[in-house]
């Protein structure tokens, strides 16, 4: 067999870091040190992570990381190691804040896609416009074969701020954290920070559901999911990374030696009855657009107005249900009506109900543009909706950037 690339070692982060000798101990943290937010963060954050690391009885500073996002999910997990030959270990999972796009990798610049792959972190921006970021080496190999020759996109960052047009943002607390455990894994010798970008959860039974119905209507993805799930399958059991090589034709292709799993019973819940929904033909649906549309009195807006709809919904969860993460998914038609909202991940039948009720009585938008035109647009938007305190995330993204 034929690869561009035999065990991934740039693309993937298989290889978990090259120790190459420093004209210091410290020239990397140091350099870092010398930006205010990173002096800041550490300040902050340093003797926090030292003290929740010794209560995991984990060595400090981790050697090595490795990052694994689900995007369905809404969640950055922080795998942790100190020695080459040490098998990883969970620290901390993020959820992530703010999604853009639907399943599937990125193809092209503007289609608010987050990327589906095998990265590895190639930047430290403590400069960033999101408070602090991490940058992701997309266009990988796989990438520039696959998407658009001219313009594949890029610029795809792990960010503070909660907000996003295709990349993996969480809050400012939880980047400073981020920042600082890979500063430290980068100054002791792991150039290529591993970052593995999954479409669903694995274990997560209901996201497979989705992907699974995804998948029917995009059978075209049907390949790299499955070597995304053999990756992620691999490493949950033996919490080493794959070997993930790169065919001539651009696909992943995933080495690992594990059993076949007997397939699984699906658990058949009775769904409420669906409202009815306005008809937008395909081609009504604008993909790629050269302006989103706003809320009245834009982003400040928007966000009171989801901090509102978070704290109504409390009221709506069961009594065994603390919190809720919810999923809503929505249209902005061409003259800027809201349309055809509905919960797709999260909540209970009551609280969906009453959450697309809100989302369809939105006041008018300013539409989304195109070519000059006002176009319709599909849009989704997360709502985290909790008992003892209500956080709501802080952004709306395009369904295909």
């Amino acid at each position: 067999m034929r690869y561009l690339f035999i065990a991934g070692l740039l693309l993937l982060g298989v290889f978990q870091g090259i120790c190459q000798s420093q004209t210091s101990a410290n020239s990397f943290i140091d350099y870092q040190r010398s930006f205010p937010r990173i002096s800041d963060a550490l300040k902050r954050k340093q003797d926090t992570l030292i003290k929740q690391f010794e209560e995991k009885k984990l060595p400090w500073p981790a050697k090595y990381i490795y990052l694994r996002s689900f995007k369905y999910d809404s969640q950055l997990e922080v795998w942790v190691k100190y020695d080459q030959n040490e098998k990883f270990r969970l620290f901390k999972t993020y959820k992530v804040c703010a999604l853009s796009g639907s399943l599937g990798p990125k193809r092209m610049q503007g289609d608010y896609q987050v990327p589906e792959g095998f990265y590895y972190v190639n930047e430290f921006n403590p400069k960033s416009i999101y408070h602090l970021s991490l940058g992701l080496n997309y266009p990988n190999a796989s990438d520039r074969l696959l998407a658009d020759s001219i313009q594949p996109g890029g610029d795809i960052y792990i960010h503070g701020s909660c907000v996003t047009t295709g990349c993996i943002p969480i809050t400012n607390g939880q980047i400073e954290e981020l920042y600082i455990l890979a500063t430290h894994a980068r100054n002791a010798g792991q150039d290529f920070i591993p970052v593995h970008i999954f479409p669903v959860q694995f274990k997560n039974q209901r996201s497979v559901d989705y992907l699974t119905r995804f998948l029917k209507d995009f059978p075209e993805y049907t390949s790299l999911s499955a070597q995304m799930k053999l990756a992620y399958q691999y490493f949950d059991k033996t919490k080493e990374l794959p070997i993930v090589m790169i065919s001539k034709k651009g696909n992943y292709v995933v080495e690992a030696d594990l059993p076949v799993e007997p397939p699984k019973t699906v658990k058949v819940v009775k769904k409420r009855e669906p409202k009815p929904q306005r008809f937008f033909a395909e081609e009504e649906i604008a993909k790629v657009v050269d302006k989103l549309p706003e809320f009245p009195g834009g982003k400040d807006q928007f966000q009171a107005f989801l901090d509102k709809v978070s704290r109504d919904m409390i009221d709506y969860l069961n009594e065994d249900q603390p919190k809720a993460y919810v999923m809503v998914e929505f249209i902005i038609d061409k003259e800027g009506k809201p349309a055809n909202a509905r919960v797709i991940k999260g909540g209970n039948d009551e609280l969906n109900e009453k959450l697309e009720e809100r989302f369809d009585k939105m006041p008018l938008w300013s539409p989304a543009i195109r070519t000059e035109k006002p176009v319709a647009i599909r849009l989704k938007q997360s709502i985290f909706i909790e008992k003892a305190l209500t956080v709501s995330s802080a952004s709306t993204s395009a369904n295909d950037r």
